[in-house]
């Protein structure tokens, strides 16, 4: 270990910076946020410095840095460009015993300044000893990404109810099961980011009154078309919080490989004219397993509300009384036409949409006439065993032949395939393309040859 790690307390402790530039600026704010009694020496300052001087925040010193100022500090930053400054403030704290953090010199400092995620009063450091600061600052982003912003209310939430968690289960197993129950709790999170006391206080009262093995829920969360990039950022939190994924075929592999490592896998894949799992079954997993106590979460390609049957299994849930929550996810219709170059709406030639399954037969009839109508934009989702009859209809119910259309084949992945033409060959194009694929038809498909990026 080349670095001790440490959380310090500074606030209202004296607190030294030498430089004034932008540099000194960034450093200032982590002092200032950590509520540091800060002065700052230099000859020239910032304009961020003076503003910070006429709210009183920051004392200024208008002079060279001579040793004496060390002389009450708990801590000092050098942050000039003048190396030699920089060693002799070094130098000048080492003999003073005071802790000196020097900007681009890690190997003459005595501390290092860490990439922060601050979700406070949760706070994580991540540091490559100054070796690599761009690979840190990168896991940092990383680490921003997977970590919601309302950590720090859970924590001081959590905080506030440790003596009655205490009393009230006496049992250290039982106190770590009611905390990651608390924890994993994406409703009273979302509460607490809200602001809803209200409703902090029932589901609070809740994980109280209810047996802690009967608190299972569902989560359902749309994975998006294919490309693992595409998952929401809230969609990565709770795949990660599972104790049970179930999952479709649509679901990539990438994406697979995102979820807790220690959850249970249940894949219940559908292809069309084939399912593997019936809906029942499904529907029966998720309620099981609920009120088993387990986590779950219902991972289902593209958005879960738009052709995928979400709504029937959160029905299925509610007569048991079991808690869920949606994650909404990108649709297969905007992560493909984005993927594709084709926008969805143009201004000069579409100004609506119609997303359409392409179950003709199951669906009942549809009302052809005005998805035959001109300046839209339509997208059959599970359409390509029904191509010719798409073709057929909207051809019979006047529109014109010539009608750009795109065939796009597992979108937004690395084994994308687009076939386009017009409304005339749609049935044949259909024979070159296996499923998933989406059907779009319209005069934006013509934008492709422009647009196509991907």
């Amino acid at each position: 270990m080349d670095f001790l790690p440490l959380f310090c307390q500074l606030r209202g402790k004296a607190c030294l910076l030498i430089g004034g530039g932008e540099v000194a600026e960034r450093k200032a704010r982590l002092l200032l946020d950590a509520g540091a009694d800060l002065r700052v020496c230099s000859r020239e300052f910032a304009p961020q410095f003076l503003h910070w001087r006429q709210t009183h925040s920051v004392t200024l010193i208008y002079d060279a840095f001579t040793p004496e100022l060390l002389d009450d500090c708990w801590l000092v930053i050098a942050a000039t460009n003048d190396e030699a400054l920089n060693q002799q403030v070094s130098a000048e704290a080492e003999s003073r015993r005071i802790f000196c953090n020097v900007v681009d010199a890690p190997e003459s400092a005595s501390v290092i300044m860490p990439s922060i995620i601050d979700r406070s009063p949760l706070m994580i450091a991540v540091s490559s000893g100054g070796r690599a600061p761009v690979l840190a600052r990168l896991l940092r982003e990383k680490l921003e990404a997977m970590l919601p912003q309302h950590l720090g209310k859970l924590a001081d939430f959590a905080g506030a109810l440790r003596q009655r968690v205490k009393a009230t289960l006496p049992s250290p197993a039982l106190r770590r099961r009611f905390w990651e129950k608390l924890f994993s709790s994406d409703r009273l999170a979302q509460s607490l980011a809200n602001d809803d006391q209200q409703r902090v206080e029932q589901l609070k009262e809740t994980l109280f009154s209810e047996p802690l093995e009967h608190r299972g829920e569902v989560v359902l969360v749309g994975a998006g078309p294919g490309d693992a990039g595409l998952l929401t950022l809230k969609g990565l939190q709770q795949i990660q919080q599972a104790d049970i994924v179930v999952y479709d075929r649509l679901v990539s592999d990438e994406i697979m490989n995102l979820t807790r490592r220690d959850a249970e896998r249940i894949f219940v894949g559908k292809r069309a004219g084939f399912h593997c799992v019936p809906q029942e079954e499904i529907n029966q997993i998720l309620l099981q397993q609920a009120q088993r106590g387990k986590r779950v979460v219902r991972l289902k390609g593209g958005d879960p509300f738009i052709f995928g049957r979400g709504a029937e299994e959160l029905e299925a849930l509610l007569g048991a009384d079991i808690p869920f929550s949606v994650v909404p996810g990108i649709t297969a219709a905007s992560g493909c036409s984005a993927y594709s170059g084709i926008p969805l709406t143009h201004r000069d030639y579409a100004q609506s949409v119609r997303l359409v399954t392409g179950h003709l037969q199951q669906n009942g009839a549809l009302e052809w006439s005005r998805m035959a109508a001109d300046h839209q934009t339509l997208v059959f989702y599970m359409g390509l065993s029904q191509a010719a009859e798409i073709q057929h209809q909207l051809i019979t119910h006047g529109m014109r032949t010539t009608m750009p259309v795109a065939l796009v084949e597992n979108g937004t992945t690395v084994n994308q395939r687009v076939v386009s033409g017009e409304l005339t060959q749609l049935a044949s194009l259909a024979t070159q393309v296996k499923s998933p694929s989406l059907i779009i038809v319209g005069e934006v498909v013509a934008l492709r040859e422009k647009l196509r990026w991907f």
